[in-house]
Order: structure tokens, then sequence, then C-alpha cells
């Protein structure tokens, strides 16, 4: 909440001085954007009185008995006159009118009255949902529910208000209800639970919200909460009116101890229209020169409309590179499109490519194409499969797998169910893909092969030379990619005659003879395009296939070719043009994987001598490296480590916005964590370990962690086989990060213990500070006290001596978090408050919210609730703003902490199921504490069932983490077991 007042906004400035009123809160009226004067708490309910009328003329009568019941005053006829005569000269003229000896508000424009506002909302809303168009439906209901400001007519008197203040908010609650219904139906499990939490302990005998909260907690995976949530609204219900749940309670209760598999999936009310899910339609376009293959058309067509009835068909294309298995594929599935209603998924698995796409990542962003929040996406692949078969039952949808790896990668993406299709390509067979119907794609036929040449190039230019046409297309081996870039060449140049492409192309026939031959098909087509490149075209066409990763920048792609931007982007440009490089993006570009490769071996052969393709990747890593100096120096002003790291010969780019920094370290995180973790050998190790110190962010964040992780990995290896001490010491202090992060505090431990053994021997001093100040926060968390005071001291004074003050900052908010734990709250307050101080004069964002933090955390255990508060709401928008979801979910947990503290058991959980949905710094360890939170504050509801259910998992948790907080969830659980 930002304190100003949700008010209808205004349609354009001709408008901009008209009325606006507001009953969806306290009664307030404006002119334009200037707040009106609506005088004393009796007047205010004269104008609420007659607002609520919607135009309707109220009697004198009726305002008495509005504004004072029963009881009005000896004066009240002259008191309402008084208060209307007041409001009309507030008001403009016309606005407030007398007839019939009563009082109307006429002649306000359209949407004025956030009221009316509200109920245009609603309405269409409910359209929108009639129609299924969910999503349009929940923004409806959250831009009406955003019109209420607190409790509708607030402080206003009367019986009139009181009555109208009941009705609205019960209107509130349900439409309420049916957002977080509709929320459900589309996926967001995990949002859904913190709000229902609060709502059902500022409600508990409103039993519909019981029901979604216990939906939305069993398809969060936590069923023995849900059941428990059951068991709390019977005792409750039956203490204090002596009454069961109601049936529908009942029969979901035995539907979540069955594991009904209706529940897996959204399903809408049975009274209510079937809303329509989410319908991707991600299929690539088809060719629109498709030739041929008609058989291969028919025989695929026939297997996928076999799916109808039966269990999905699998049709599974393998055949040479080159040969038109994506084109086919794609072909075929835009002519079944009517067979699948519910949409149709697509995902190229770059199977070919050394860097085969993960299942579980193409899963996630299936489940997201099917309308799954990200924060209901489970971690695991067996889950995020689960997840997405449960999904697609009941559905028709059609699967494209393209260009996949081997039936291992394929299996958890099938749909497995009824109704449902997949057709895999690939270059090998799927023989281990059980029930696969399979289908082995060979070259086209000599007439498939002359039609598809005479579609790109023209029936014109053919005609007169067909045997030049057809030695053309015999060149290529009949394959159908080559015919496509022999013939786009040949459309691309009006001078040529298709004989003097046939004679380039006898030209070339040592190479084309070898299209026979397996992969080298694929290698020999693409010699005909890269043969008739330019010299300079040629050149970026081979030294940009070098590089891993995704795609490329123009900016980096300048670096590797060490030319000027605009030269490069009309170099790749041009490349575009030959079908060589795909435009991923304005300004981006990138691979087939198979081009990839051939690039990959033309740099080999004709980039000589080799020192001049390392050099292209040196420039690379160069931009990269000094690129994400400059942005962790603008996130960290201040911060001695980059004065410690390699230095580069090739400039990277330069920021003067934050917003825009953080924008290039996230958006080229694969590319640059790629290009760190290829560049392992010789003099590049050094500032491949280095470009991960500078992009630590991209660890924290939590988003990158697992490719980090494994960049590191590889790039700690290559520094063990060298003997380079100093690298290994600074990769296993990054690794060191990554551990502590995902609360794996064993590895992170020992990655630091050798850290500062190799950090020690090869004199490098700043490794030792950042793995000291890891180590001393494990010993923290694992209740060395003694051991991480030392640490947290030795890793202060490193910083200090260095001149770090951003480190030293680093270390005292965690020595604070220390002296927290050992009750020493004053030093830790003081700790914290000197840490939060050297972040404001360095001007420091994103490491203020770290400050803040520990300041509100050692606030809290000071009792200083308020300040406590205000500093960790702070830091979460802070965190927000850059993109730290890990450390918005840890400062969640805190603020729960504190509510619980101060008594406010509701926003505690509401808090602690906010964490619990983000995720948060620090894996199973914090976890467990995040449950035990909200048991206590689910305890303090009333709701003991829930909390066992949360304390018991938490137990399961801090016990294998050996936290000291197992005691505590031990004794907590002790009578309630005992009842």
């Amino acid at each position: 909440m930002d304190g100003v007042p949700r008010v209808p906004e205004q349609q354009g400035p001709e408008e901009s001085a008209a009325l606006r009123f507001s009953v969806l809160g306290p009664v307030r009226a404006w002119r334009g954007q200037d707040p009106l004067s609506t005088g004393s708490p009796q007047q205010r309910a004269l104008l609420a009185a007659l607002l609520l009328r919607e135009g309707r003329t109220a009697t004198a009568a009726e305002l008495i008995d509005a504004l004072w019941g029963d009881e009005p005053p000896s004066q009240a006829l002259a008191a309402v006159r008084t208060y209307a005569s007041r409001l009309r000269k507030v008001l403009d003229p016309g606005v407030l009118v007398s007839e019939s000896g009563g009082y109307a508000i006429r002649s306000l424009g359209e949407g004025a009255l956030d009221l009316a506002l509200a109920q245009e909302l609603a309405a269409d809303a409910e359209k929108a949902k009639s129609s299924g168009d969910l999503c349009h439906a929940r923004a409806l209901l959250n831009k009406g529910l955003g019109l209420w400001d607190g409790e509708p007519l607030a402080s206003v008197p009367g019986p009139y208000a009181e009555t109208q203040r009941a009705r609205l908010e019960e209107w509130r609650l349900q439409l309420l209800e049916t957002r977080l219904d509709m929320d459900l139906e589309q996926g967001c499990h995990a949002e859904a639970v913190s709000e229902l939490t609060a709502l059902t302990a500022a409600h508990p005998l409103r039993e519909r919200l019981r029901e979604l909260l216990m939906l939305a907690l069993y398809r969060s995976g936590r069923q023995a909460e849900a059941l428990a949530v059951y068991a709390d609204t019977r005792r409750l219900l039956a203490d204090e009116l002596g009454v069961d749940p109601r049936a529908g309670l009942k029969e979901l209760q035995q539907r979540i101890l069955q594991a009904d598999p209706g529940l897996a999936e959204p399903s809408a009310p049975a009274a209510e229209p079937a809303a329509a899910p989410v319908r991707p339609a991600q299929l690539p376009a088809t060719v629109p020169d498709f030739t041929g293959r008609a058989s291969f058309v028919a025989e695929l067509s026939d297997v996928l409309a076999s799916a109808e009835g039966r269990v999905m068909a699998v049709s599974a294309l393998a055949g040479i590179g080159g040969v038109g298995k994506t084109t086919l594929a794609v072909h075929v599935a835009h002519q079944a499109r009517g067979a699948f209603p519910d949409g149709q998924l697509y995902v190229d698995l770059q199977g070919a490519g050394s860097r085969a796409a993960e299942p579980e990542t193409v899963l996630g962003a299936f489940l997201r194409a099917l309308g799954t929040a990200d924060s209901a996406i489970p971690d695991t692949l067996e889950e995020r499969s689960a997840l997405y078969r449960s999904i697609l039952d009941g559905r028709r949808v059609l699967v494209l797998l393209d260009n996949a790896r081997d039936a291992a990668q394929v299996r958890p993406l099938l749909p497995g169910m009824e109704g449902c299709a997949a057709l895999v390509t690939s270059r090998v067979r799927m023989v281990g893909l059980a029930g696969a119907h399979l289908v082995d794609l060979d070259v086209m036929s000599p007439e498939e092969a002359l039609q598809l040449f005479t579609k790109i190039v023209g029936e014109e230019r053919v005609a007169s030379e067909r045997k030049a046409a057809l030695d053309v297309v015999a060149a290529c081996g009949f394959l159908p990619l080559a015919i496509r870039i022999a013939a786009s060449r040949l459309a691309a140049r009006r001078t040529w005659t298709v004989s003097v492409l046939a004679t380039k192309l006898a030209d070339e026939r040592r190479r084309l003879d070898e299209l026979q031959a397996g992969d080298l098909a694929v290698k020999a087509t693409f010699e005909l395009g890269y043969g008739q490149l330019e010299p300079a075209q040629a050149r970026a066409f081979r030294l940009l296939g070098l590089a891993d990763g995704p795609d490329m920048s123009v900016a980096a792609a300048a670096a590797v070719l060490d030319l000027p931007v605009e030269e490069t982007e009309d170099l790749l440009e041009s490349l575009v043009d030959t079908s060589l490089v795909e435009s991923a993006a304005p300004g981006r570009y990138r691979y087939h994987d198979l081009v990839r490769l051939y690039a990959r071996a033309c740099a080999e052969r004709d980039e000589q001598p080799p020192s001049k393709r390392d050099a292209a990747m040196s420039r690379l890593l160069d931009f990269y490296l000094a690129t994400a100096v400059g942005v962790y120096a603008i996130e960290r002003p201040g911060d001695r480590t980059v004065a410690h790291l390699e230095t580069t010969s090739y400039d990277g780019l330069v920021f003067k916005d934050r917003g825009r920094a953080l924008d290039w370290l996230f958006t080229e995180a694969q590319c640059l964590l790629a290009c760190a973790q290829q560049q392992s050998a010789d003099s590049k190790l050094r500032r491949a370990v280095d470009l991960l110190w500078a992009a630590k962010d991209l660890a924290e964040s939590g988003a990158n962690a697992k490719q980090y992780e494994s960049a590191a990995l590889v790039l700690r290896e290559a520094a063990r086989a060298v003997a380079d001490t100093r690298a290994e010491g600074r990769v296993r202090t990054a690794l060191t990060n990554v551990h502590l992060v995902a609360g794996r505090y064993a590895e992170a431990d020992d990655e630091a213990r050798q850290a500062i053994a190799l950090a020690t021997e090869a004199q490098d001093t700043t490794p030792i500070s950042w793995a000291s100040n890891d180590r001393g926060i494990i010993a923290l968390n694992q209740g060395r006290y003694d051991e991480a005071e030392q640490l947290l001291t030795t890793a202060r004074d490193g910083y200090r001596a260095d001149g770090n003050r951003p480190g030293e900052a680093s270390a005292l908010c965690n020595l604070s978090q220390l002296y927290q734990r050992m009750n020493r709250s004053h030093s830790a307050v003081t700790l914290a408050q000197q840490g939060v101080e050297i972040f404001q004069q360095l001007g420091l964002t994103l490491r203020l919210a770290n400050g803040r933090y520990a300041l509100g955390v050692a606030l809290t255990r000071a009792g200083r609730l308020s300040e406590g508060l205000s500093q960790l709401t702070d830091a979460l928008v802070i965190f927000g703003n850059n993109r730290q979801r890990l450390w918005e979910g840890t400062t969640h947990f805190r603020i729960a902490q504190l509510h619980l503290a101060a008594q406010r058991p509701s926003q505690a959980a509401q808090h602690a199921e906010q964490a619990l949905a983000i995720g948060f710094i620090g894996g199973d360890l914090i976890r467990g504490s995040v449950l035990n939170t909200l048991g206590k504050s689910l305890s303090s509801l009333g709701q003991s069932d829930r909390a066992r259910a949360c304390w018991r998992e938490a137990l399961a948790l801090l016990e294998r983490t050996g936290a000291p907080e197992v005691s505590e969830v031990r004794r907590l659980l002790a009578p309630l077991d005992a009842a």
C-alpha cells in the first residue's frame, strides 16, 4: 500500500475536473485530483446514502431513518437540510438536487463512483468467465477488488451505513471467493494458499474459504495440511455453532483421503459453464512451398487420427540431418490441428548438439504454456512430469518434440493420456520408445526434389533448363535442406541461370559425394551455402559458431569478430538471409545446432593458425568479464573485489542506469555462464573463474543457480588439473556461495575450507575474506557460535584491510545475526546499524536491502517490532526490484516471525505462506523454520490440526539438518500427539 486512495481513474484530460466519489473505504470526494471536504460524520452519512441510491430520490424521512434510526434528534429535518446545503456548495451545480421533498445525486460521469465501477468490472468478469476466458476474468476481478480501500463506509455512523457496510463486505468476500476459485482453475495454488490462510483466519466460519484452502494445499502437495484444515473446521463448527461441515466440505475431505485423481487437475464447479483452459498454439509456421512426401503425410496423419479413443499415438521420425524431418512433422501437425482442439505444444530438444535440452526445463516451459503459474511448478523432473500429465488428462493436445537426442530425453515429455498425441523427430531411431510408430524418412524422390526446387526458384527459370535443374537436385543428393539452400541462392541472384548454379555445384562434387555417408550429408549440404559466402561473411559464420550458449547478442558477436557493432549486425543480417543463421529476437542471433557443428568444422579447417580461434574466444570472454565487472561495480560501489579481478584487453558495455545493467546480466545469463564453462584452458582459465565472481548475483537470485554451479564445477576441475591454486581457490569460493544459498552446509563448508587453504598458499587474500564470511554464516546456523565469531571477525578484518567497505558492512551484518543468537541484542542492533550506514554512504541498493534485512531481524529480536517491520518491508521492496526472489522469500519469513512476536498470527501465517510459495535462501533448514513459524501462527489461530501437520514436516526437515530448532518443534508437537 502506498497510502494513496484507490479511486476510479480518469479517462482523459478533458475530464480532469470531473467529480469522483468513493464509498469502498472512507467516504471521499474529489474534483479532478483535488480532494473535497465532505464535512462531519453525519454529513458524510448523508452523502453515502445518496450515492448508494444510484440516482434515485431519497425522501427526508428515509434520510433521517438512515442517519439516526429509531431515535432521531428533535431537529433532524433541519440537520438534513443543513447537510444538504453544505454539500451542494461543495459539489458541482446540478449534482445534488431537491425534488419531492427529498434529495438525489445526479449527473455523475461514467466511473465517477468506485462502487459503480466495481459493479461493472464484476459483471464484465462474469461474462469473460462464462466465455471461458479465465485470465481476463481474473484480471477484471482483481481490478475491481483493488478499488476497496479498507472497510467500506469507514467511520460513517447510522443504521443504514451499518447495513450497507455488511452488504459490501459480503459482496467483496464473494468476489474474492470467485477470483480464488479461478486462481485454482489456472494452477496458482501456491499463491492462493497464502491469501486463503489469512482469509480463513479473518473469517473462520466461512466454509467456502476453507474448501478452497484445502484444495489449494492439496494441489501444492501438502495433503496432510489439507486434511488438517478439515479437522480444524469440523471442531470449530461444532464448538461455535453445534453443526457439522456442509456436504461439499465432507466430500472434498473424502476425495483427498482417496487421492482422487480428479482433484489434481483444475475443474470448474458443476453449476458453472466449463471454463476453457489455456490453449497453447506453439507450432512453428509451416513452409509455404512444402512439396511431396504424400505417403508419409498420409501415414502420419492416420497415426495421429488414431489418438482419439486410444492411448496416445507416438510417431518418431528418424533420418539424417537435412532430410526434412522438422518440415514434415510441422506440416503434418498443422494438418492435424483440428483433431487437437485443446492446443499444440512445440519444443526443439537440441538433441544433435552438445547441450541437449533438459526434460525438466522443457516441462517447466510446457506447464507455463498450459497456464501454470511459476510458483506452482515443482522442482523435480518426476513431479513436473506428473503435473504435466495431470493437466493434460481429459484434454486433446498435440505435442511436437523436435530434434530429440534419445528415448530417455523424450519419455518424461510424453502426454501419456488418451486423446493426446506426440510427434517426435530425431537423428536416431527411437527403438527404445515403447509403443512408438517409427517412420524412417529418406531423401526425396527426383520428382519431389525437382518440384521443391521449382517452387522456390520459379517455373519460368526452371522450365527452360530442366536438365540443369535435375543436375542441381542430384548434386544436392535430393536432401530437402540442401535443395532449399541451393534454390534460395539462385532465387536471390536474378542474373544467374540454373546452369550457372549447376556448374558451381559440379565444382563441389567431391564434397557432395559425401552426402551418402550419414552425418556428412549435412556437412556437405551446408558447404553449398558456406562456399558462396563473401570472405567477411564466411569468417563471421565460422568464428561465431565457436561459442557455446543458446544465442548471441550483436555486442558479443562484435567482440568475437573484433569489428564495430554496426558492421557486425550487417554481417549477421546477411547470414540470416542465407538461412545459415537465425534471428532469435531483435539484436540476437542463433545457429541451428547442426549448423553450429558445421561452422566449428569450418573454423578448424579454415581459421588458421589456431591462435586466431583462441583470440576470438578470448575477446568474447573479455567482453563478458568486462561488462559483468561493470554491472558488479554499479551494484556495489566501493566493493574492492573488482580491483582484484583479471584485467581484460577487450572492453565491455558500459551502463549508467542500474536497471539496464541488471537487464543485461539476466538476459545474458545463459550465454555468459556457457562462456565461462567453455573457457577453462590455458590463459583463459583465471578470467573464466573471475567471470563467475563478477556474476555472483546469478547464483544468489536462484534463477540461474544450476547452470552457475555446473560452470563452477567444470572450472574447479580444470584448475585442479593444471595445479592453479589461485584459480582453484577462487572457484571454490564461488561454489561455497552456491551451496550456501541452497542450504547444503556440509558441502559449502568443505569448499570454503579448501578455498582458504588454497588462497593462503597463493597469497590471494580476497577469497580468504569471502570464504571466512561464508564459513562464519555456516557456523552461525549450526550453533557453533564461538567459531562463527572468530570467522566473521577474520572476514571483517580482511575486508577492512583491503578497504572493501561493502564487504566490511556485510561481515558486520552477519556478526549482528550472530549476536542475536547469543542474546546480545544491543550489540546486534548496533552492528547492523553500522552496516546499514556504510551501505547508505556508498549509495548501494541491493546490498542496502541485505543491511536492512539484518537490522530488521536484530530489531525484532530486541523487541522493537515497529522499527523492525519498517526495515524488513523496505528490504522486501528492494529485493523485489532487484529480482532476488530467494531473498524476497527469506524476508517474508522474517516478517512472519515479527508478526508472530507481535501476536498477529493471521499476518504471520500469510507471510510464512508467501515464503513457502516463493522459496528462500538456505534450503531445507530454512524451510523447516518457516514451517515451524507457520505452525505456531496456525496454532494461535485455533487451527491445531494444520499446525501439527506443519510441525511434523518441519521436524523431518530439521532433524536431517541437525538444526537446534529440533527440540522446540518436538516440544510443540508433544501435547498434540498425546491428545
